[in-house]
Order: C-alpha cells, then structure tokens, then sequence
C-alpha cells in the first residue's frame, strides 16, 4: 500500500478509514468481535503481555521515525514473551490518535509493527482506534510456554551464574546521538549506525529460548528493557539472594564509551541504567552457562548469586522512573 501524503489526517478518515487503512497488517481472520486463537497444547501455560508507548515519553519525531515507533512497539512486547520463555502467538495492538495526526504516520507505524511481526513469525490478530490527546500505541503479546519451561524472576539459587545475552548501554548511546549528533564525532559510520539501530530497531531475543533447555533445566531471568542494574535488583529482590558482578571482566562497548566520553557522561551508568537494550538476564548453574556463552555469540557472564538478599555491589546509579 502507498504511503499518503503528510496532508491527510486521521480526522479525515475516521475510524472506519483507519480500520480499512490497517487491514492489510493484520492476520486474514481479523474482522469479528474479537480474535480467537488455537487452545493452548498439553501441558503448556498462556503468556500474556501488555505494554504502552507514549509519544514524548516513548518516542519522539526527532529520534524514531513511524516505521521504527512501531517496530519499539511490537519488540517491547515480544521480548516480555521471551523472558518469560514463550513462544508468541499473536498480538493486538491499541492506538489513540490526535485528530490532527498524518494517516502517513500511523500507516508507517503499522508497516514498522508488521516488519517486526514477520521477522519474529508471528502475526497481528486485532486491536481498537480511539481519540486521544496525545499518541498512544498499546500491544498486547499472547504467547505459549510449556509449564516446565517457563522462566521466573523469583528461582535464581546461590551459586548460579548470572549471563547477559548482549551488550548493554547502545540504546542509550544511541539515543544520546539522536538527539546531540556531535556526540557522536568519534565514532565511525559503522559504529553510528550500530547505536542508531540499537535504539531504534531493538531485538527480542526469541532465538535464545531454544538454546536454553540443551544444557540446563532450570532457568531464572527477565528482560532488561528497564536497565541492566534494574533487572539483577528485581530478581535478587523475589529471589531473596544476593550477586557477586566481576568487575574486573565487566563489558563497556567501545561505542557507548566514545559518546560518553564527549557527553562527559560515565559511561558505566549508561551500560546499567540505561535501559532499552532488550536482551535477557539469566542465572542458571555454572555448567549451563558456561556452555551457552559458548553457543550465544554476544553473551557474557557478568557474575554470581549469592546467599542473603542485599549482598549486590552494584555502584549508586538511578534508572527510568515513570513518575518522576
């Protein structure tokens, strides 16, 4: 489908003009009441998943264009899916729209959203138009797991080893340089466009869950889409454990340390308070981790739990509050 002209706003098609502009993203099926989905196989649990985006709060003209608004959208919720170990089914997806908003931004959106759908197999099966005073994307993510398989916040045990599927730090960087290119004067092209995407493209890691059950029965973990920091509190915290980070092998991109130097930033509270990486952090017994760090190229163990909740030599650092 062409893109329209920035001319044409979602006032001038009403909702009726908007349901038919979003029917080719969508699944065949979509058309009813509501979406029905195969039941759940034996022995599996549904995963379910909500989350918002809020324009100046989530997103911005200046740094992420239609296309990649709703690419964040459907990758916030697919990475939900994976850490908790499912596998998606489908999503729905909510808009409010401004009256004054281009059908060309909304129609960007739903190619982006749908981009990401394909790439992750997965399919968009319905979802609501309202009127709003500012732009607002929710998606809800439905997914299975098998009941043996599914991965909590609350089970790390002392001695598992904690393992990063990724490097952490680039979304912020990334947006650093979106919003100050100058920041980014030391970087190379590559290095740039590297850092752009982190942020504007992030991926769920989906690929990882399969990976996972060849060497361990037992996993604990979530995304860190609030921070790296964030994620290590929240489960020490339901895991009443403490974590031992090695220091001494911790990673800091060579990119995010570049921008930060520029922005005079330290580069540390980027990689674990900066939030927006979506990878996933695990703790599962030392063998197993071991060996997926050999399997996942990225992935790094970064260190151990503890006994005693509290014990975390995390340093003093603050990550996103929605309400400050």
């Amino acid at each position: 489908m062409p893109a329209r002209g920035d001319a044409q706003k979602v006032r001038d098609v009403g909702e009726a003009g908007l349901l038919e502009l979003f029917r080719p993203f969508c699944d065949s099926r979509v058309g009813d009441d509501a979406a029905l989905l195969g039941s759940t196989l034996p022995d599996h649990s549904v995963v379910i998943t909500t989350d918002m985006l809020v324009e100046g709060v989530h997103f911005s003209p200046q740094t992420t264009a239609a296309e990649d608004v709703g690419w964040r959208a459907a990758a916030a919720s697919l990475s939900d899916l994976a850490a908790m170990g499912g596998k998606p089914w489908g999503l729905v997806v909510a808009v409010g729209l401004q009256p004054e908003t281009a059908v060309s931004w909304i129609e960007g959106v739903y190619r982006g959203f749908q981009e990401c759908l394909k790439t992750y197999d997965t399919v968009l099966v319905g979802g609501d138009t309202v009127r709003s005073h500012c732009n607002v994307i929710s998606v809800t993510a439905l997914g299975q797991v098998p009941y043996n398989q599914a991965i909590y916040r609350h089970t790390a045990k002392p001695g598992d080893r904690v393992l990063i599927t990724g490097a952490h730090g680039l979304s912020k960087a990334g947006l650093e340089i979106l919003l100050q290119p100058e920041l980014g004067v030391d970087l190379t092209e590559q290095e740039r466009e590297m850092l752009h995407r982190a942020h504007q493209r992030p991926c769920p890691r989906l690929d990882v869950i399969p990976l996972l059950w060849q060497y361990t029965d037992r996993v604990c973990g979530m995304d860190s889409s609030d921070g790296l920091a964030d994620a290590i509190l929240q489960i020490c915290h339901l895991s009443q454990v403490g974590c031992t980070i090695d220091w001494a092998n911790f990673p800091l991109p060579a990119s995010v340390e570049k921008v930060a130097r520029v922005a005079q930033a330290n580069p540390l509270d980027w990689v674990l308070y900066g939030g927006e990486d979506f990878e996933l952090v695990l703790c599962l017994p030392d063998t197993a981790a071991i060996a997926l760090q050999k399997q996942l190229p990225g992935s790094l163990i970064i260190g151990t739990i503890t006994e005693g909740e509290g014990g975390i030599n995390l340093p003093q650092g603050r990550a996103f509050q929605h309400f400050v």
